[in-house]
This record gives C-alpha cells, structure tokens and sequence, in this order.
C-alpha cells in the first residue's frame, strides 16, 4: 500500500524538494501552494498524512489545520505544521489547533521523511505495516491476516479496511461518512447501508468462534454518530 502525502507550501523550490525526497522514500506525493488549494485536495484525495507550511497565501497553515479537524472526513488525517516561527508560543499554537507534530525551519528533508514515519508510526500504524495488537486480536497489515485468540481469521478487502481505520484510534468513532471514504474513495457513491452490511459481515468473522461460542463483540455502534473499537467487557 502507497501512503499517500499532501504536502503544502508557497515556496516552489522547497515545495520540489521534499516532494523529491519524500518520492525517493517510498510515498506517493501530491501539492498544493497556497492554503485554500491545500484544504479543497484535503478533502477530494484524503491523503493518509498533511504537511502545512504555516505562513501561505489565502489561508494559513493554522487556519487549514482548524478548517480541517473541523471537518468529519478530514479531522483523524495526521498533520505535520512547518514553520520559521520557532518560539514557544508559536509551537503550542500549531498543536493546540490539531497538528501531530511541528518542525521548525530550517531542517533538512531525511529530518521531515523520519518526522512523517514517526507520526504515521504513532498515529496509523496500520500503514506502517506494524503487528497491531487490540484485545485478543492480532492484525498483519503488510499481509492482510488477522488472527484473534491465535485463529485465524479471513476477511474480504474491504472487511480488513474498516477493521484498519478502526484500529487506527481505538476508542474513537469513525462516521459513515469517514468509512466510506477511506474504503471506497472520497466522491464515490455508496449508499449508508452498504457500510452496515460490510459491518455486521466484519462483526460474524471476528466473533465467530470454532467452538460453535462467539467471542464478546469489539465494535461499537455509537447511535447517529458511527463505529469505534471498544475493549471487551
């Protein structure tokens, strides 16, 4: 799987470079050169992670970080803030309005490709290719298995990419809205119901257990609001 960067400046020369230093380490690319152009890709490529300079025509840095946790289907994408301004100050205020993480110019680029795995590490490890452990389930992302209680489980593709974007952030309630999108692609019609029959296939095969009892159910339904991962009972 590419994971997928929206990277957003108004310096063309430093746009090109970590684009090129991000390419050579593996992730897909795309750009945005003012705020206002970062916010509308934001929202029709839903990249996996965002790097805002601060200072930008249009709208700000900041001012994208807030519009975009303001907004369901772009409020969980991790987002790295870039910026000349170093104080103390400046840095509470990048991480107070939502971004994962804040780099300070100058930097050199292999300094932001390891911040962006950090962060991706730390905030979706599932694209990572990490073993994620929840409960009594165990998930292979780089190979698709999923085990639970050491069975093994099989899921169809779409049955592991929910399951993915749950495990994400544990506890957090992901929207119909935010499911479709990160399964079936941003723009793509899909009635609410098809998320509900992917659901309840994803609930049969992880509590089907062999010895004819199902193990306790891991996934919340948050009435009017969407999913979540929950710890058994």
């Amino acid at each position: 799987m590419t994971i997928r960067v929206l990277i957003a400046d108004d310096e063309p020369h430093q746009l090109e470079l970590l684009s090129y230093n991000l390419e050579q380490a593996g992730f897909s690319v795309s750009q945005a050169q003012d705020g206002q152009q970062a916010l509308d890709l934001a929202e029709q490529i839903m990249p996996d992670i965002i790097i805002l300079d601060w200072m930008m025509p249009n709208m700000s840095g900041i001012d994208v970080c807030r519009a975009l946790r303001g907004i369901m289907a772009t409020n969980q994408i991790p987002v790295i803030m870039l910026s000349a301004r170093g104080e103390e100050g400046d840095r509470t205020l990048g991480l107070d309005v939502g971004a994962d993480d804040y780099v300070t110019k100058p930097f050199s680029p292999k300094e932001l490709v390891a911040r962006v795995r950090a962060v991706l590490r730390r905030t979706r490890p599932m694209l990572m290719g990490d073993v994620i452990a929840f409960a009594d389930l165990k998930i292979y992302p780089s190979k698709q298995i999923v085990e639970r209680d050491g069975q093994r489980i099989d899921l169809g593709p779409k049955e592991f990419s929910i399951l993915s974007l749950l495990l994400e952030r544990p506890g957090n309630v992901f929207s119909r809205l935010q499911v479709l999108d990160h399964v079936w692609g941003h723009g793509v019609y899909v009635e609410d119901r098809t998320v509900d029959v992917h659901l309840s296939r994803l609930r049969k095969a992880l509590n089907h257990n062999p010895d004819g009892k199902n193990y306790p159910d891991l996934i919340r339904t948050v009435r009017g609001s969407g999913y979540a991962m929950r710890e058994p009972e």
